[in-house]
């Protein structure tokens, strides 16, 4: 290939297909995306217009291999567009999201296509099919069929430009809160405001404001409401500014606000959802999901929240007299995590700061994230320093089998910088298919603060538990055995899809896993056994404020989307419904405000997980009930880590996830073991 071709008009020549990002310029996007669109609408006719009768060949496997050329060249642009934007970048994600949109919808849309699966699907017992193939024609009727494509042209037309506009909205709804988040940095320049951050977030707050030319240093924002500065800064008017900062994102006026781009989401899919049938939006999104109805979300989510509410209220409690003992202000929101860390360390004798030089990045990668992946499963995985990624941060590592079979490509791009959108998360660059005959390659994001150049990266807990968690999404991609590209990895039910990453997050402080990663940056000694158990002692301390906070994001979801049309109109203060929503259910604690509020809530308004947010602690449930089954099975070993594979990993979405579960428990999950771990027992 040579500088000047495109390189996402043909397979790349790299290892795994990985994309030619070397070689990659913004225009290649643009001609890649609609060469791809017209190259799939001939293959949609064809299919759309065969003579023959329709079989699973000619219609379903034909639908599975269309669109070679976007599967390619989408993937990468939305990998840029969320982790290395620029000017160009956002540009072309406006122009071509409604343009992709109604792409899409031409397809799912057509009459014609859906006859022809209407008609297999009637005949789905006779076809002879294998279990995977079944799965697979039943989920495109039933896409199909939740799209919309058996209303009347007029409806149809007016879905896809109801499809349309929600597109732009909430490419607008990511850009602005991007934009908004990087204006609201805090930036200081008192060396006395930064009192109670250690040596590594100075560096890192320092490097932040030198990026942008700045003097002094800059706290930068990450996506939920809770800014990690908040647990050591010292001054009470420096955290009331940075708490302030994070809650103001997108409703503070002015170009970048995003109260009208959510407030035309939410009416737009409550109208779309009346279109097809169902009362509310909410309702339309949890009939292909496990829980099957926002009344069987309503119902987890009202079990509990009673008792992480009392919870909170108790460690509010302890936090007040903390407050008292230090002499301090009656305790305020921006107060909470300072004051909980010293009641940590005053009743457990645990400092979360005590652990950072133990988490040394490269070790807690190698040691912990990649040693667990090989006692479980085998896996060898080595950096590959000749291929490139699409920044200059981004790692490579090659994931083999333990016989060295090949498993796929790792992409780990660590570090946050303005190009890039808040949280941290999983993408796949390509899926793994035997009908393709692809392995995967997948990107985990993180946005971890850079250090000063020769310093080391120290984590903090969090951000070694997210690693973990992130990493578990990626062994779902890489660990994917399947013959259909759209069964492949993480195209499961959006309610199923973060149970493999919260298990994952066992293996941060199981003994076999622990002992080989948490060893000290500068003494090599290993973290002493007396602060593990310690820390474990105190795992559930502020769970009450975690679960509380999370609550209220998934109640503000849900209170958002079973809106009626009327309902949505008459709403026309975010802020106003935002506190009633919080009231009805029993979450208006001004010292615990949501984990995300609307106007910065970008999972709803822009990442997918509208009406869905609950599915965190939806996959919770079997998530923490699998924790309990791996715990009484003996923790990270090969015979434990290949079931856990063949049951949860390898089958993606080609069954039923609720099958998936039971066959590896034998039997169905049991809330109580989520309600131990958050300590709502």
């Amino acid at each position: 290939m040579t500088e000047h071709s495109n390189p996402f008009l043909e397979p790349s020549p790299l290892p795994y297909r990985l994309p030619l990002f070397a070689l990659i310029r913004p225009e290649h996007y643009r001609e890649a995306i609609e060469t791809g669109m017209r190259e799939q609408r001939r293959a949609i006719e064809a299919i759309a217009t065969d003579a023959a009768a329709p079989t699973f060949e000619n219609t379903v496997v034909a639908l599975e291999r269309a669109g070679e050329v976007l599967r390619r060249v989408l993937p990468v642009f939305e990998n840029a567009s969320s982790a290395d934007s620029d000017a160009a970048i956002d540009a072309l994600e406006v122009e071509f999201a409604p343009l992709l949109s109604a792409h899409r919808d031409a397809i799912r849309l057509d009459p014609r296509l859906y006859a022809r699966l209407s008609e297999l699907q009637d005949a789905r017992d006779e076809l002879g099919l294998d279990a995977e193939s079944a799965e697979l024609l039943d989920r495109y009727h039933r896409t199909a069929t939740l799209a919309g494509a058996a209303l009347s042209e007029p409806q149809r037309l007016e879905l896809t430009t109801m499809n349309t506009r929600l597109s732009e909205l909430t490419t607008a709804f990511q850009q602005h809160l991007l934009a908004d988040g990087n204006d609201l940095a805090l930036h200081l320049t008192d060396p006395d405001d930064l009192a109670g951050l250690d040596d590594g977030r100075r560096s890192a707050a320092r490097e932040a404001a030198m990026a942008r030319g700045l003097d002094g240093w800059l706290i930068t924002l990450v996506l939920p409401t809770g800014q990690p500065a908040l647990a050591s800064l010292e001054r009470d008017a420096v955290r009331d500014r940075l708490l302030a900062a994070s809650r103001s994102r997108g409703c503070r006026g002015g170009v970048h606000d995003t109260r009208s781009t959510l407030l035309e989401i939410v009416r737009i899919r409550a109208r779309r959802a009346a279109l097809l049938g169902f009362d509310n939006h909410a309702a339309a999104v949890t009939v292909d999901e496990t829980a099957g109805t926002p009344e069987a979300v309503a119902e987890l989510l009202d079990r509990l929240v009673p008792a992480a509410t009392a919870n909170a209220q108790r460690e509010a409690h302890a936090l007040a007299e903390q407050a008292v003992t230090e002499e301090r202000r009656p305790i305020e929101a921006s107060d909470w995590a300072v004051l909980s860390e010293a009641v940590r360390r005053e009743r457990y004798a645990v400092d979360l700061d005590e652990m950072r030089p133990y988490l040394e990045f490269d070790r807690v990668l190698t040691r912990g994230v990649f040693r667990a992946a090989e006692l479980l499963y085998g896996l060898k995985i080595l950096e590959r320093t000749d291929l490139v990624g699409y920044h200059p941060e981004t790692r490579v590592f090659e994931v083999f089998e333990q016989d060295g079979t090949p498993v796929g490509l790792y992409l780990l791009d660590l570090y946050t910088r303005d190009s890039k959108r808040g949280g941290a998360w999983m993408s796949s660059l390509v899926e793994q298919s035997t009908l393709e005959g692809t392995l995967p390659v997948v990107v985990n994001n993180m946005n971890v603060a850079r250090p000063a150049a020769g310093e080391p990266t120290l984590l903090t807990l969090d951000e070694t538990e997210t690693l973990f968690h992130e990493f578990g999404h990626a062994l779902h991609g890489l660990l994917s055995h399947v013959v259909h590209p759209s069964m492949s990895g993480t195209n499961v039910y959006r309610d199923f899809v973060e149970l493999p990453s919260q298990v994952n997050e066992l293996w941060v402080l199981r003994p076999e896993v622990l002992g080989e990663y948490a060893v000290h940056h500068e003494t090599g000694e290993r973290m002493p056994q007396q602060l593990v158990d310690r820390l474990l002692a105190s795992r559930t301390f502020n769970e009450g404020f975690s679960t509380t906070e999370y609550l209220a994001a998934a109640v503000l979801d849900q209170a958002w989307h079973r809106l009626s049309p009327a309902e949505a109109d008459a709403v026309t203060d975010v802020a106003d419904f935002e506190r009633r929503a919080l009231a009805a259910a029993g979450l208006d604690d001004p010292l615990v405000p949501p984990r995300y509020s609307s106007t910065y809530f970008a999972h709803v308004f822009a990442g997918g997980y509208d009406a869905g947010y609950y599915s965190y602690i939806w996959s919770e449930v079997p998530g923490a009930d699998i924790m309990a089954w791996f715990e009484a099975h003996g923790g990270a070993t090969r015979e434990n880590g290949a079931r856990y594979r063949e049951e949860i990993l390898a089958p993606g979405g080609s069954r039923d996830p609720r099958e998936s579960i039971r066959r590896l428990l034998g039997r169905e999950p049991d809330i109580a073991a989520l309600l131990e771990r958050r300590g709502l027992a």
